[in-house]
């Protein structure tokens, strides 16, 4: 010891410091006489040179035992007492690790199976774990306290925004023009959850009408009447017309007509109680649209025309199958006047288009026929030929219409024959003028009652007719 204290301060007074030397030493392995050194340097005094030499060196120390206790750990858990690989099966071919193996097979860790053995598939825990039960958490959402008695389900509609409103309502209104059961419409409207966008309903209702016919114009105002204080109040309806009225710019671009309709559409809904009376008074002097005035316009006029009637229930007329039959009748025949005496197909065309009653068509089929029975001369029965054959051309009129029309003539033929005693003669001519035409199929021709003749015998067999 004194040898080396000497060669310290020989060291130290030539002011060379072997520092590099040191630095290697401190890299062979840690032993006892490294801890006998320590003892006698720390009860020295040393200068700060010396104190940095310490200090790698119990660096130095402490890398070389982390590097021994982790390579003793892990030659332990990877190499077998056999020396085989702990996780490799024996049987396996160039000692491969086992597929099945939980064990880790990167040669760390503690060779043990995960959380215990109770992570595997379809496992709940460990072998041998037993659960309480555990008390029910105030705080879950799932918490039910028995003392709160019966759990009670209730549906919940969530409430509809205004484009799935709108998909939602088109197909409901679509539905109306055709069926015209209101109760059906209030119904479907009641299992809708349409929040504070009920108004909605009406509003769209009326756009959709606007752009049909005057049929459909009448269902909606029956619709509109029906609804309201039931489904849709005062209020609704009123925030109904006056979204309309705001947006009649862009919806007569697609119905010109449609102030005036709209017009109407006012006057009817104040006249069923549908709109407040003081519905007008509001726009006066503060509408800017021209459109707008003229529909607030229009209704305020029919209102003053028609103010001893309850409702104005012609505001639209009757239409469709809504017709009384004698109404429907009474317009076929004088359609029929009027074309014998104009002529002109298209107008009889459009009028019966403007009936919206297809399936009673066989009618003017039955009228046409038994004008030109009654008729005198071949004018008639040109112009009615004519008539038939453009309605069946342009499928206005179908071949069920047209056999149904004139299989009723045929039916009532021997009464219509006490007024007209020509008229097998005049139906047998335009029967076989229609066939020619391809109005009628050969087999409604042949079905044409034709007059028999009687025969009377000889006066021996007592002037008996022969059947």
């Amino acid at each position: 010891m004194a040898t080396e204290v000497e060669t310290w301060s020989t060291a130290q007074r030539d002011g060379v410091f072997p520092f590099d030397n040191d630095l290697a030493e401190a890299d062979r392995p840690y032993g006892d006489e490294d801890d006998g050194l320590n003892e006698v340097e720390v009860n020295g005094n040393w200068t700060p040179q010396e104190k940095a030499l310490h200090e790698a060196r119990l660096k130095a120390k402490a890398k070389r035992r982390l590097r021994k206790s982790s390579s003793r750990n892990s030659t332990s858990e990877s190499i077998s007492e056999s020396g085989e690989l702990a996780g490799s099966d024996p049987s396996s071919p160039k000692g491969k690790p086992n597929a099945n193996d939980r064990k880790s097979r990167t040669g760390k860790g503690r060779g043990l199976p995960k959380k215990g053995g109770a992570g595997g598939k379809g496992v709940w825990g460990a072998a041998g774990m037993v659960y309480e039960d555990e008390e029910p958490d105030v705080r879950d959402p799932n918490y039910d306290e028995a003392a709160q008695g019966d759990t009670v389900y209730a549906t919940v509609v969530p409430e509809l925004d205004e484009k799935e409103l709108e998909k939602t309502v088109n197909p409901i209104v679509q539905e109306y023009f055709e069926h015209g059961d209101t109760k059906e419409v209030q119904m479907l409207l009641k299992e809708l959850n349409l929040g504070p966008h009920k108004f909605e309903f009406s509003s769209l209702a009326l756009s959709l009408s606007l752009e049909g016919k005057a049929s459909h114009r009448e269902l909606t105002s029956r619709l509109l009447s029906d609804l309201s204080g039931k489904v849709l109040s005062q209020a609704d309806m009123a925030r109904a017309f006056d979204k309309i009225l705001k947006e009649l710019p862009d919806l007569i671009l697609d119905t010109p007509e449609a102030p005036q309709m709209l017009g109407q559409f006012i006057a009817r809904a104040i006249a069923d109680h549908v709109l407040p009376m003081a519905f007008l008074d509001r726009y006066k002097g503060k509408v800017d649209c021209d459109h707008a005035r003229a529909a607030l316009d229009r209704a305020a006029v029919l209102l003053s025309m028609k103010r001893e009637m309850v409702r104005l229930d012609n505001v639209w007329g009757v239409g469709g199958g809504l017709r009384p039959v004698k109404h429907l009748v009474k317009e076929m025949n004088l359609l029929l006047k009027e074309y014998l005496i104009s002529g002109e197909v298209s107008e009889a065309e459009r009028c019966l288009r403007d009936l919206e009653v297809p399936h009673f068509h066989h009618e003017l089929v039955y009228e046409a026929v038994v004008m030109v029975l009654e008729s005198k001369g071949d004018t008639a029965i040109n112009m009615m030929v004519k008539l038939l054959q453009t309605f069946w051309k342009t499928g206005l009129i179908t071949v069920d219409q047209m056999n149904r029309g004139f299989q009723r003539v045929y039916d009532e033929l021997p009464e219509i024959n006490l007024d007209v005693p020509h008229a097998h003669s005049i139906m047998e001519t335009f029967v076989d003028l229609c066939y020619q035409e391809a109005v009628i199929t050969k087999q409604l021709r042949d079905a044409c009652p034709s007059r028999g003749r009687k025969r009377f015998v000889s006066e021996g067999d007592g002037g008996k007719i022969k059947n």
